[in-house]
């Protein structure tokens, strides 16, 4: 599947299932956001390799060729000209070709990347996956909900996803995992890294 999507780069990786909260008062995006909200669209997601993600005319930007859908939740406003959104992670897509409009805002000519296929973590991330769960109990007994539910525990794509989402690891490496096809090397990959710092054992 092909189509245009409006893209919002960010120096952040967004993963599918992943929430994304953002500040939004740059007009083109104030702008996109309307738009999103009143058609009942998404926009897609890009993480930054270089430039700002603030429009600064005269310094060019580039990013990754893979991004994820942003499917808006909520849009909130406490003050004028300043919005706060509130996303879900979507699809993964392609960027085939991009262009940018006067106003700075991107557009791309995109196509789907399959979604994870369903796969249970193996009996040997058991510990991984009770990580996770220990690892929100936590951040709730703080007042902190990093995660949409439900919870998928049985998922190894969503497990390795939200790993990702909180780990200490640059963005690079975390573009690197959410671009990887098999959910099952995702999960692995983060299960090697977790066991390598005695997260777990």
């Amino acid at each position: 599947m092909q189509e245009e999507l409006p893209l919002f780069p960010l120096r952040a990786v967004l993963f599918p299932g992943g929430l994304l909260n953002l500040k939004v008062f740059e007009a083109r995006y104030v702008d996109l956001m309307t738009t999103c909200l009143r058609e009942q669209q998404s926009f897609g997601v890009v993480a930054l390799r270089s430039g700002h993600d603030v429009h600064r005319p005269g310094n060019p930007i580039s990013f990754e060729a893979v991004g994820a859908l942003a499917e808006l939740i909520n849009i909130d406003s406490d003050r004028p000209g300043i919005l706060q959104v509130s996303c879900r992670g979507g699809a993964r897509f392609r960027v085939l070709t991009s262009r940018q409009r006067a106003d700075g805002l991107w557009l791309a000519h995109t196509e789907r990347v399959d979604s994870d296929e369903a796969r249970a973590p193996t009996a040997t991330q058991t510990a991984t996956v009770r990580g996770l769960a220990e690892a929100i109990a936590t951040m709730k007994g703080q007042g902190l909900a990093p995660f949409l539910e439900p919870y998928r525990f049985d998922d190894a794509g969503w497990v390795a996803n939200r790993w990702c989402e909180i780990l200490p690891i640059s963005q690079a490496a975390k573009f690197r995992l959410m671009e990887l096809p098999d959910p099952s090397v995702r999960l692995q990959l983060v299960d090697d890294f977790l066991r390598s710092k005695g997260v777990v054992g």
